[in-house]
């Protein structure tokens, strides 16, 4: 829950709140003047960081080497530790001879035989030489001419059969090699798709093992201040989420806040130490830029924007005070204690100051704090005292003296202070009215 303040100045609560020894018992009157009207939400908040990582195991191994300790301070790309994992190294040998084990295929053209009629020709042409020789033995020559030519009729008609044969074969060929050479390149074309498929899974295959293989070397990604983690002790190195973790390439380590299966229940990291992955190493901590993060109340988030200034309070550092400003107004509600609906509001953190001047100490991430943020503010307000302001309904009133009598005033309100109010419309410099008791106060009331 928030909380409303304001800042009055004393001399004007003592010049609002005059009063006289002729007022009915109970109340009292003051005159309306100017003064500064300060409106304050008040609302909680938590000390962050400008960032922070938690840099994890990306594998099964050991840790072989570790170059920092707890509260050390880093530079960005600065090498935290170095992690042993003949896992990891073996995974990445086997998946380079996986892609180097691929080799491009191709199918040579089928085509088929033809049909070669040369022997079989070479007999029709000697049995006709044959029948040649044999006819020119007949005496009679009237046989011997009708034999004769009967003979070269035939052998005629075998040629034109074999032309026509010796045609239907070269387009059948034609044909049959047409069908197959479509058939081995669209197979030729299907094997080079998968090919190339596994050439690419192959070349991932690699980039993820050799981005393991990176991995073990673990470096800041960015300044900060260093706090080790807790190592599970390695076991179960491939199973839950470390085993998830162990297949990302490259940057396993680098997810932030992110369990892993044991981690929390291990001994702390040092040398030679076995973890599995997804182990916390090391958390950076970038704490060159604190922040705030309030939980405002849904009746005065609509009052907060961005660049609105605030000061803030340490439970851990009792009488300084330290700079806001409103850097963003979150949207997605939160249930609050009381059961009612805050928003999230961030702010930058500046320096810190005692009550006597001198600097006070930078706060820690994860500190509590309260934050009091300048919602409103009027330098020369219409201003009246908050206990001169009556509730009826949605209304704000005052009782206004005139001519000895109390009258009822509707007025309009701006910056609302702790003790102090800005009067919008409704009343005017000078007007007097009830500052104390004005519940008790009725129309008409004879008021001197």
């Amino acid at each position: 829950m928030t909380i409303r303040r304001g800042i009055p100045p004393l001399l004007v609560l003592l010049a609002l709140a005059g009063c006289s020894s002729e007022e009915p018992a109970n109340v009292q009157l003051g005159e309306v003047r100017r003064a500064p009207v300060t409106e304050v939400v008040e609302a909680p908040a938590t000390i962050g960081a400008r960032a922070t990582a938690t840099l994890r195991s990306p594998a099964q191994g050991t840790i072989a080497r570790l170059y920092v300790r707890d509260g050390d301070r880093v530079r960005k790309g600065e090498t935290l530790a170095r992690i042993s994992s003949p896992q990891a190294e073996d995974q990445l040998d086997q998946a380079r001879k996986a892609a180097k084990g691929i080799r491009p295929a191709s199918l040579a053209p089928v085509r088929l035989p033809s049909l070669d009629t040369g022997v079989f020709d070479r007999q029709v042409a000697a049995h006709f030489a044959k029948a040649r020789k044999e006819a020119r033995k007949v005496k009679d020559a009237t046989a011997r001419r009708q034999l004769l030519n009967a003979i070269d009729l035939a052998e005629a008609q075998h040629r034109a059969q074999s032309r026509a044969l010796a045609s239907i074969t070269a387009q059948l060929n034609r044909s049959i090699t047409g069908v197959l050479s479509g058939m081995t390149n669209g197979l030729s074309t299907s094997m080079a798709s998968l090919q190339a498929a596994s050439r690419t899974q192959a070349r991932a295959a690699v980039r993820a093992a050799k981005g393991t293989v990176d991995s073990l070397t673990i470096k800041a990604p960015f300044g900060g201040v260093v706090t080790l983690g807790r190592a599970s002790g390695g076991g179960g190195g491939t199973g839950g989420l470390g085993g998830l973790l162990s297949q990302l390439p490259g940057g396993a380590q680098q997810l932030p806040s992110v369990p892993s299966a044991g981690s929390g229940a291990g001994g702390p990291v040092a040398k030679g130490v076995p973890v599995s992955a997804g182990d916390s190493i090391v958390t950076v901590t970038d704490v060159s830029e604190l922040t705030l993060s309030a939980d405002v109340d849904e009746t005065d988030v609509l009052l907060v924007e961005k660049g609105t200034k605030a000061a803030v309070e340490l439970d851990a550092v009792p009488g300084a005070t330290y700079t806001a400003r409103v850097t963003g107004v979150g949207v997605t509600p939160m249930e609050a204690g009381t059961g009612g609906v805050s928003y999230p509001v961030s702010l930058t953190l500046g320096p810190g100051a005692f009550d006597d001047g001198s600097a006070a100490p930078t706060p820690k991430p994860g500190m509590s704090a309260v934050t009091r943020l300048t919602v409103r503010e009027s330098p020369s307000a219409v201003a009246a005292p908050a206990s001169a302001i009556v509730t009826s309904g949605r209304d704000s009133v005052v009782w206004l003296v005139r001519n000895g009598v109390a009258e009822r005033r509707t007025v309009k309100l701006g910056a609302q202070g702790d003790t102090v109010v800005e009067v919008l419309n409704g009343l005017s410099v000078g007007d007097r009215i009830v500052v104390k008791g004005a519940d008790a106060v009725r129309p008409g009331q004879s008021l001197p």
